[in-house]
């Protein structure tokens, strides 16, 4: 595993433009970074497609224990949104995607930071973006990525054995708009499913209405919702007014409420609990000091639903802070886990390895470096290859 430095193209903006890459920089820095890439072995590409395949099995079961063991309330899941996952785990639900953050440099087995498993982005530059790179500079070698084939072989699977007029035939996708980001990977999203043999919808998530004699969601053109793709998430959703009508309207959503499970990052310490001392995890636990002398390089402090970086504190193992970021999470709780050694993108950057997985298998990598420590909304996608 080595960072390349590489010479940008020239007209990278025009080239990434050209294949649909519109949020390529947020005010005017640049997202997207091809001036580096990262360069892996085939055994090291093996260990981590086996490493997530792993993780996400274990975490399967995670959801499965913490349903059965009436632990919700551990995970700030109460009243309607425990219901609602309850409800969709007995159901099994079917899923989507989600990506698995790994630290990972090289040495050593990769390590589990957490499983953003509800509304994951920065999926088309996984898919698509860095491999038209790969083909323009790095024709011979091979890339982690076949998010594509596995996005539409999903979306086939959700369509087995559905009558021709079900309305579930056709998919609903939504979003906060206007949003460059969300709106790009929810077009790439849409543009599988219509490979896959759906009719799409995409729609505002504001838009969406609500028929009371039918009782079912609608959108603009009063069609009924039947199945949604929504990428905003389960936690707000609970809060939102619509709320209320979330489990009478037989609508069937991507993802799933289970996954409100995964998403939380209570779900490290159940992790923990159930597999001590797996090689693919951290230490982790809700008080600190049941973790502290399995922490040689200090500790992390999460909000249970964070995102994005926020309200995460890392510890040195003197108990100093070595970074730690603000925001409005945390009046749900916060989980302690292990600090991990990332990735060195440079000498204060850090890079963090994002294993996709397309319903229950691994299937692409995406790099993402930060200026710090701590992985946040502002940091920058780096393409990679294996030989």
């Amino acid at each position: 595993m080595l960072r390349q430095i590489s010479p940008a193209r020239p007209d990278w903006q025009s080239a990434v433009e050209a294949i649909g890459f519109d949020f390529h920089s947020f005010d005017a820095a640049p997202y997207w970074r091809e001036e580096a890439f990262w360069q892996f072995s085939a055994g090291e590409i093996d260990g981590l497609e086996a490493a997530a395949n792993n993780l996400h099995r274990m975490c399967m079961n995670a959801v499965a224990a913490v349903i059965e063991d009436r632990k919700l309330a551990l995970f700030g899941i109460t009243g309607l949104a425990a219901e609602l996952v309850s409800e969709s785990w007995a159901r099994r639900d079917p899923h989507l995607y989600g990506r698995l953050d790994l630290a990972y440099d090289g040495s050593g087995p990769a390590k589990m930071l957490e499983y953003n498993a509800d509304t994951p982005t920065s999926l088309f530059e996984a898919a698509i973006v860095q491999w038209y790179w790969k083909q323009a500079l790095s024709p011979a070698s091979d890339q982690f990525n076949s998010l594509e084939e596995g996005l539409v072989e999903r979306f086939r699977q959700l369509l087995q054995g559905i009558p021709s007029q079900d309305p579930r035939r056709h998919l609903h996708l939504s979003c906060i708009l206007p949003n460059l980001e969300d709106e790009g990977n929810l077009k790439y999203l849409e543009a599988c499913a219509l490979d896959a043999g759906f009719s799409t919808t995409r729609l505002d998530i504001a838009d969406i209405g609500w028929n009371r004699q039918t009782e079912r969601f609608v959108d603009l053109d009063e069609r009924p919702i039947a199945r949604m793709f929504k990428l905003y998430p389960w936690e707000w959703m609970v809060k939102e007014e619509f709320g209320a009508n979330i489990a009478r309207s037989a609508c069937q959503f991507l993802e799933p409420a289970w996954k409100m499970i995964l998403s939380n990052k209570a779900i490290l310490a159940q992790l923990w609990q159930m597999y001590p001392y797996h090689d693919n995890l951290l230490p982790a636990a809700f008080e600190a000091a049941e973790i502290r002398s399995t922490a040689p390089l200090g500790l992390v402090r999460k909000a249970l639903l964070g995102r994005e970086g926020a309200n995460v504190t890392i510890y040195d193992a003197d108990g100093g802070i070595a970074e730690s970021r603000d925001g409005s999470y945390g009046d749900e709780g916060f989980v302690w886990q292990a600090r991990a050694r990332l990735a060195k993108a440079g000498p204060k950057a850090t890079a963090v390895l994002g294993v996709w997985l397309i319903g229950d298998q691994a299937r692409g990598l995406g790099i993402r470096e930060a200026d710090g420590l701590i992985t946040t909304d502002d940091c920058h996608f780096v393409p990679h290859i294996f030989s």
